[in-house]
């Protein structure tokens, strides 16, 4: 069975553009993939939060993604900072990195240009940490976006020179499995682009039922359609896409004919979608509270992860310290 490795960065609640656009992937690759997750709080360090963030951040991530459905005694979830030795092979990686790939590398400039008073080197190295991370486990696929596809090159030109400096096979050179062949673009709204954090459009997987019903009758519309069966604009194609991805097909085809004919109310529309959404989050947020109350069941799949990704991760140190030259 080929091996899976993806981090997750804890960067708070997850949305349902998340839980559509990757979650979902996550919990059907489980089951086809030999897989491990880990939450990568190490990489989060380039922003420098605060400890509590931190502490906060990883259980939310932790918690939430088990609430999805993520199964740890299938699919293992550990703590990056937990397995010490993706340090040593990422110190090794840095040694064969060269400033120049390391600077061009398109994520390092933009965010280079974003926080200019904290261009560190945690930045300009995160690519040959993420490399650490997924070679370390000789995985074959890695889940990511098309904004990492950069960082995936680099992990396979790292593979490749480790491979020829010290004249061996060791390494091999991890695919990358995009989630646009699965996953669903989920809209936002506030009537355009994709929802996300940092736009404000998102509905948390966490949100209870009054704070849903309110976003999504604040969501943008228009006047209402002025011709039998025009094409939808953005802010209701957005609505019509969130109502398919959590109604039924009869919902769907009833609101569907109503804009056809030109006698949809919109307030009926989200009101519908509204409860539709209810639906849909409200088994995920009740797991949410329960795994997040209860500490001693996350630190045993922290932990249990971290044994896991720890056998692996020894093993592979080992044998290149004997590659490299180090007893």
């Amino acid at each position: 069975m080929e091996r899976v490795i993806s981090g997750i960065r804890p960067t708070g609640n997850l949305h349902l553009g998340n839980y559509f656009g990757a979650v979902k992937s996550f919990i059907e690759m489980q089951h086809q993939y030999e897989c491990m997750f880990f939450i990568a709080d190490w990489h989060s360090l380039t922003t420098h939060p605060t400890p509590e963030n931190i502490r906060q951040s990883v259980k939310t991530i932790l918690a939430e993604y088990l609430a999805c459905g993520i199964d740890p005694e299938v699919a293992p979830i550990y703590i990056q900072s937990d397995v010490k030795d993706v340090l040593e092979l990422y110190l090794y990686l840095n040694m064969n990195a060269y400033l120049g790939e390391l600077e061009r590398v398109t994520s390092f400039k933009e965010k280079a240009r974003k926080q200019p008073d904290n261009v560190n080197a945690g930045l300009l190295t995160y690519p040959t940490l993420m490399a650490a991370d997924i070679l370390m486990h000789k995985a074959d696929k890695v889940p990511v976006g098309k904004d990492q596809e950069q960082n995936m090159e680099m992990a396979r030109l790292f593979a490749r020179r480790f491979n020829r400096i010290y004249n061996v096979e060791y390494f091999k050179e991890p695919e990358s499995f995009h989630f646009n062949k699965t996953a669903v673009k989920v809209p936002g709204l506030n009537g355009t682009g994709k929802m996300g954090k940092s736009e404000g459009n998102a509905i948390y997987l966490c949100d209870d039922e009054a704070t849903i019903r309110k976003k999504v009758m604040r969501a943008v519309t228009d006047a209402g359609p002025t011709m039998l069966n025009q094409e939808k604009p953005e802010p209701i194609a957005n609505l019509f896409s969130l109502l398919e991805l959590v109604s039924t097909k009869e919902t769907y085809d009833y609101f569907n004919d109503q804009y056809n004919n030109m006698s949809i109310r919109y307030g009926d529309l989200k009101k519908q979608l509204a409860e539709d959404i209810n639906a849909f989050c409200a088994p995920i947020r009740e797991r949410i509270l329960q795994f997040s109350a209860d500490d001693d069941y996350l630190r045993r799949v922290a932990t249990d992860g971290a044994e896991k990704a720890h056998a692996r991760a020894e093993k592979t140190i080992k044998e290149v310290r004997q590659i490299i030259g180090f007893k």
